[in-house]
């Protein structure tokens, strides 16, 4: 199956893929941090590439509500990050989970047919995800864990920020190639 994994720059959700026997390439404005398969540019670039499944991590700058305070101050960039979510939402691939956190994108899209937490895929942590899905079904929990570490949320300002905080649990990737890959 050709998997593009788009807006990742870490290569987890495309490690887990290729682990599974796919030919899998990220995709991400960044350079990677794991050697492999990767697009650096846009991913409007490849999106008609003739993908069997896609995977998007858009960015959550202008979206998550976490950050709602700030709203009245981007509507440009709410709307130009939207309109970005909505293209990914309609690439010609029969397959997509798009994943973002709670955000605008559950009262100006759609709502998402899932929410999930690290906690159900092995990691003792919670960070409500939302996930966008067209022809694919739900996440299955597969490892559900005690704890409820809000360690994401309670980072440290730093540079770095935001790139720890966007990062796929190891435990979802799995889940997602283990579950998806074989459709």
């Amino acid at each position: 199956m050709r998997v593009l994994v788009a807006c990742e720059y870490s290569g987890t959700v495309r490690d887990a893929f290729i682990g599974k026997g796919h030919d899998a390439t990220s995709c991400d404005l960044l350079p990677t941090e794991s050697p492999g398969p990767h697009y650096q540019g846009n991913v409007l670039d490849i999106l008609y590439d003739g993908w069997d499944l896609m995977i998007a991590h858009p960015p959550c700058t202008h979206l998550a509500v976490s950050g709602a305070r700030w709203f009245k101050d981007k509507q440009r960039e709410q709307a130009d990050a939207l309109c970005f979510v909505q293209a990914l939402m309609d690439a010609p691939i029969l397959k997509i989970a798009i994943e973002n956190p709670i955000s605008i994108i559950s009262s100006r899209i759609r709502k998402p047919d899932q929410i999930i937490q690290p906690r159900q895929f092995g990691h003792g942590e919670t960070k409500a995800t939302c996930i966008w899905l067209k022809g694919l079904p739900k996440l299955t929990p597969t490892s559900i864990v005690e704890g409820r570490e809000a360690r994401v949320h309670r980072m440290p300002p730093s540079p770095d920020r935001w790139k720890e905080r966007s990062r796929t649990y190891r435990g979802i990737a799995e889940a997602m190639a283990d579950q998806w890959g074989c459709l």
